[in-house]
């Protein structure tokens, strides 16, 4: 099963939270490994967009918002490096979008 064609993936948590660098938690270095930064934003959400539209889910959970989706892949960068991540997406019960909702490293997949 896959996720639908619609996600949503918020300009802001790219912008705000994924590319911009953090004391704890930080997924800006390993993302500007492949090339990704905040001037070139519109590129990640293309790749997780394709991502969530060709990996199959790989784990799913309820919570009291909605299902949560578990997504392994592959992004290759605007440099041509690969990661390899695994993606978190929600469908909210009360509107029924999904949502991405983070991403980090695949350490079982890392070269």
């Amino acid at each position: 099963m896959k996720l639908p064609e619609t996600v949503i993936i918020s300009p802001e948590k790219l912008l705000h939270y994924l590319l911009l660098f953090r004391e704890e938690n930080d997924k800006s270095r390993f993302l500007a490994t492949a090339g990704y930064t905040s001037a070139n934003w519109e590129a990640l959400a293309r790749d997780l967009r394709q991502l969530a539209q060709q990996h199959e889910i790989s784990s799913a959970e309820s919570s009291p918002y909605g299902t949560k989706y578990e997504v392994r892949g592959t992004l290759q960068g605007p440099n041509g490096y690969v990661l390899y991540v695994v993606t978190i997406w929600i469908t909210l019960a009360a509107t029924g979008e999904t949502r991405f909702v983070t991403l980090f490293p695949d350490r079982e997949r890392q070269r």
